[in-house]
C-alpha cells in the first residue's frame, strides 16, 4: 500500500505553485511531487495527485464528485446563492453531480450537436483570416491575445450562441473577471466577480427572450427549444447554461492558442503535419486547464491507498500529461506524437462539452499560426495556475 506525504518539501513545493515565479513553469514542481509520493497532502489538508493514471480515476470515476454548492457555508459563504458569480457557476453543468447533471447535458446536448459545430468551420476559417489580416494592418504594434488569441473564440462562441459582433468584445473583461472564483473566493474579489457575472446574466436573459419571440439559427434558440423525454430547460437552466458555454467557449481555447504559440517560438524546428495531432500534443504539452477538485463520495484505492469518502482530492492535470510513466520523453514537444491522450479536456461524464469545437478552432488556426506569427516581446503570465495563460503577447505577423 501506498502512503499519503506531508512534509516541508511538499509544502514548499505547492507554496511555489502560488507565486507567479512557480506558475511561470510549474512542471519541475509537478516533476519533484510526482517522484515524492503518489498522494501528497497539502496544507489545507487536500490530497493532491501528480500522476497520469491517478489524474485520469479522478476525472472518469464516478466516485469522485464535485463539491455541493451548499459546501460553500463551510468556507464562509452561507449567502453563496445571493451572490451571481457563485450562484451562476455552482448551479451550472460544470459543477452538478448526477442525477441533475444527467438532465441538464442531455438537454444541452441535443442542441449542441456535432453537426452544429462542423458548420461553423467556413466561419472559423474566415475569422482566421481576417484576423491575421488586422495584425499585418497593426504597424508593429500587434498583441497575439488581444488580436487574435481572445477575439477567434469569442467571436466563434458567440456566433455559435447568436450574440451579435458587436457585443462580444465586452465579455473578455467580464468573463476573466467572473472565472477568478475558479482560483479563490474571497469577499473584496468576489465584488468584482459578482458584478461581471450579473452583467453578462442580464445580457442574456435580453437575448434569450429576444430569441423566445424570434428563433433564429442559432444554439440560444435550440436551447430555448430543447426537449428531451418531455423535459425542458427552465429560463435560469439556460442562462446559466449560455453563460457558462460563453465562459468555455473562449477562456480556455484563448489559454490553448497562446499557450500552444508560444510552444512552437520556443521549439522553430517543430513541423505540424497532421493539424489534428498537433493539436492534441499541445494541449498535452502546457494544458490549459491545469487542476481540478473533487470530492470523494466512496471509499476509493488512489495512488496505492484507499482514500476514504469525504476528502478533497486536486488532480494536476498538466503533471499527469508529463507523466513519463504515460508518455515517452515528455518534457519534448512531438507535434506527431500518436499514442496521446492528454487530460486537457477532463474526462468521464464531466469531458467538457466544448472540446470538439475547441479542437475544430485550433487545428484550423496553428498551422497558419505557426507559418505566420512571431512572437516579438517578453509575454505577461496570468496570475492563475487553474487557467494556465497569458494576458499579453506583443507578436507580428509574416
Amino acid at each position: 500500500m501506498g502512503a499519503i506525504v506531508q512534509n516541508s518539501e511538499t509544502s514548499e513545493l505547492l507554496g511555489e505553485l502560488t507565486t507567479m515565479t512557480g506558475r511561470e513553469d510549474p512542471y519541475p514542481r509537478y516533476e519533484r511531487l510526482r517522484e515524492i509520493a503518489p498522494l501528497i497532502r497539502a496544507d489545507d489538508d487536500a490530497l493532491v495527485v501528480t500522476g497520469y493514471a491517478d489524474c485520469a480515476t479522478v476525472v472518469r470515476d464516478g466516485r469522485f464528485a464535485h463539491m455541493a454548492p451548499d459546501m460553500l457555508a463551510f468556507i464562509g459563504f452561507p449567502d453563496w446563492r445571493d451572490h451571481p458569480a457563485l450562484r451562476l457557476l455552482f448551479t451550472s453543468l460544470l459543477s452538478q453531480n448526477p442525477p441533475d447533471h444527467t438532465r441538464l447535458r442531455r438537454l444541452v446536448s441535443s442542441a449542441f450537436t456535432a453537426r452544429r459545430v462542423q458548420a461553423l468551420r467556413p466561419a472559423i476559417e474566415r475569422m482566421v483570416t481576417d484576423l491575421l489580416a488586422g495584425m499585418a494592418d497593426s504597424g508593429g504594434d500587434a498583441d497575439f491575445i488581444r488580436d487574435f488569441a481572445f477575439p477567434l473564440p469569442a467571436n466563434v462562441i458567440g456566433e455559435l450562441l447568436g450574440v451579435p459582433a458587436p457585443d462580444r468584445a465586452q465579455f473578455q473583461t467580464l468573463i476573466r473577471d467572473w472565472s477568478q472564483v475558479l482560483e479563490r473566493i474571497d469577499r473584496e474579489q468576489l465584488k468584482a466577480a459578482d458584478a461581471a457575472a450579473a452583467t453578462v446574466y442580464d445580457y442574456l436573459s435580453g437575448l434569450a427572450e429576444e430569441r423566445r419571440r424570434r428563433p433564429a439559427d442559432d444554439l440560444i434558440s435550440a436551447m430555448v427549444e430543447a426537449e428531451s423525454a418531455g423535459d425542458r430547460l427552465t429560463g435560469e437552466e439556460l442562462l446559466t447554461m449560455a453563460g457558462l458555454l460563453f465562459a468555455a467557449g473562449f477562456e480556455t481555447t484563448t489559454n490553448l492558442l497562446a499557450n500552444g504559440l508560444m510552444a512552437l517560438h520556443r521549439h522553430p524546428d517543430a513541423v505540424i503535419g497532421d493539424p489534428a495531432l498537433a493539436v492534441e500534443e499541445l494541449l498535452r504539452f502546457d494544458s490549459p486547464v491545469q487542476l481540478v477538485g473533487r470530492l470523494v463520495f466512496e471509499d476509493v484505492e488512489l495512488g496505492g491507498t484507499v482514500v476514504e469518502a469525504g476528502e478533497r482530492v486536486v488532480a494536476y492535470l498538466g503533471a499527469g500529461n508529463r507523466d513519463p510513466r504515460r508518455f515517452a520523453e515528455p518534457g519534448r514537444l512531438d507535434l506527431a506524437r500518436t499514442d496521446n491522450a492528454p487530460l486537457s479536456f477532463g474526462g468521464g461524464i464531466h469531458y467538457c462539452l466544448g472540446a470538439p469545437l475547441a479542437r475544430l478552432e485550433a487545428q484550423i488556426a496553428f498551422p497558419v499560426l505557426r507559418d505566420r506569427v512571431q512572437i516579438t516581446g517578453k509575454p505577461t503570465r496570468r496570475n492563475s495556475l487553474t487557467l494556465r495563460g497569458y494576458t499579453a503577447m506583443p507578436a507580428q505577423t509574416q
